[in-house]
């Protein structure tokens, strides 16, 4: 189950990513926000947190105008690991060395192409296991 959550500038964008979870048979749960009229993004963020936290949601998505709040808001819930992916092979990387379990995007900064492409290439690149990795996703939770 994916948990995702915008604010305003990010609904339109998050209606796409609903399409392709939809088309590709991806299991959701929509935690709003529900139009573009102006709201706060810590409150999506943090539904988002402590759904994946709580082990409600196996990853999620968050979207506002930049990203880069939403990911904050999400990131002061203990276990979680949110990353902000305007590129695919971020998005890759940060699954694939930091084990991130939430994936943020702007969407004032990148296309709906392209967002579907780091959302792919997020929800299918498995962390490696690899010993570096594990021991550095164990530091950054200490």
């Amino acid at each position: 189950m994916i948990a995702i959550g915008c604010d305003h500038g990010g609904f339109e964008l998050k209606n796409k990513i609903i399409e392709y979870l939809e088309k590709n048979n991806i299991d959701y749960k929509d935690f709003g926000t529900y139009s573009t009229e102006s709201t706060d993004y810590p409150i999506y963020g943090k539904k988002v947190a402590e759904s994946v936290a709580s082990g409600e949601c196996e990853k999620g998505i968050l979207i506002c105008t930049t990203g880069i709040g939403i990911s904050i808001t999400a990131n002061k819930v203990k276990g979680i690991r949110a990353a902000l992916c305007h590129d695919v092979f971020s998005a890759k990387s940060t699954r694939l060395h930091n084990n991130a379990n939430i994936l943020a995007m702007g969407g004032g900064v990148i296309g709906t192409g392209l967002a579907l492409e780091i959302t792919d290439a997020f929800l299918n690149t498995e962390f490696s296991n690899e010993e570096r990795h594990i021991r550095r996703v164990n530091m950054i939770e200490q």
